[in-house]
């Protein structure tokens, strides 16, 4: 089985504007809309690709990932050079500097 998105054509129903219905990939195509019967079209839906990415790889591109530890503190995984190991509420110190990850 597998979820489809749903427009309505003309105006909303308690469904919403787009809805997500589930369907066999045998199905035909909805036309109108289960709940309300009106006109619906079937909409082209983004797919989310999942690919397994290292804390290196993060880093190499700019991005920063901090892991929850306890209460207020964040691991920085992907600490640079310079960097604290651990971010922690009410430290403004702890926190990456970004004038060395963004440039112009």
């Amino acid at each position: 089985m597998a979820v489809y998105e749903y427009e309505h054509i003309e105006k909303a129903c308690k469904k919403g504007k787009v809805f997500e219905f589930v369907q066999s990939m045998d199905e035909k195509p909805l036309e109108i809309c289960p709940t309300c019967g009106a006109p619906v079209k079937k909409l082209i839906s983004l797919t989310r690709i999942c690919i397994p990415v290292s804390n290196t790889t993060y880093r190499e591109k700019g991005f920063t990932k901090l892991v929850r530890r306890e209460d207020g503190v964040y691991e920085n995984v992907t600490r640079r050079d310079g960097e604290s190991r651990f971010m922690e509420r009410d430290n403004p110190a702890s926190v990456p500097d970004l004038s060395k990850i963004i440039t112009d």
